[in-house]
C-alpha cells in the first residue's frame, strides 16, 4: 500500500528539514544491499552525526526545491539512498563503505550549492572532519608557546654554551 498524501507531506517536510539544515548531501545506489549491512551503513554514518535516508525520488526531488541542494535534483533515479551530514562525515562514511561493498553506488551529491560528481565525492570524503582540524589548529596554536617555555627554561644553558664557545675561541 502507498503513502497517504499526510505521509508524504510529512516525508517531504522532514527531507526539507535535512536539506535545509545540512552542509553535505550524497545521493546513492543501493540496490542489492542486505537490511544488515544497510543497519551497518547508517550506524557508521551516526558516529560521524550524518544520517542516511531511502526516499521516493519524487518526494525528494520536491523536497529539494528551495534548499542549496536544489541543483542536484538530477540525481535522483533509480533506488536512491541520501546521506546528508553537517561536515563531511557523509561523504568519508559512503565513501569507504562503498569501497567495501560493491552494492554501495555513489551517483555524486553536494556540498552546500555546488553539486559534486563521483570524484568531487571522493575528494570530499579525504577532507579532514571538523574535530580533526580543530586538533589540528589547536596543535599549531600551543606550538609556538611549547618553544617558548622551553627556550625559558633553558637560558642558563644557552648562555653558558655561548659563554665556553667565545672562551673557546679566545684560547
Amino acid at each position: 500500500m502507498g503513502m497517504s498524501r499526510a505521509q508524504k507531506e510529512v516525508e517531504i517536510q522532514a527531507l526539507n528539514e535535512r536539506f535545509t539544515n545540512d552542509e553535505v548531501m550524497v545521493v546513492t545506489h543501493y540496490s542489492g544491499l542486505t537490511v544488515k549491512e544497510l543497519e551497518t551503513l547508517r550506524g557508521d554514518l551516526r558516529k560521524e552525526g550524518a544520517t542516511f535516508k531511502v526516499t521516493k525520488n519524487s518526494l525528494a526531488k520536491i523536497a529539494l526545491k528551495g534548499t542549496k541542494f536544489e541543483g542536484a535534483a538530477d540525481l535522483f533515479s533509480g533506488p536512491v539512498g541520501v546521506a546528508t551530514s553537517a561536515d563531511p562525515g557523509a561523504a568519508k562514511v559512503a565513501h569507504k563503505f562503498a569501497k567495501g561493498n560493491d552494492k554501495l553506488i555513489i551517483l555524486g551529491g553536494a556540498l552546500g550549492a555546488d553539486v559534486l560528481d563521483i570524484k568531487g565525492i571522493e575528494a570530499l570524503a579525504k577532507m579532514p572532519s571538523l574535530d580533526e582540524l580543530r586538533a589540528t589548529i589547536a596543535t599549531l596554536i600551543m606550538s609556538p608557546a611549547r618553544n617558548l617555555a622551553g627556550a625559558l627554561n633553558a637560558p642558563g644553558g644557552k648562555v653558558a654554551g655561548a659563554v665556553k664557545a667565545v672562551a673557546d675561541k679566545a684560547e
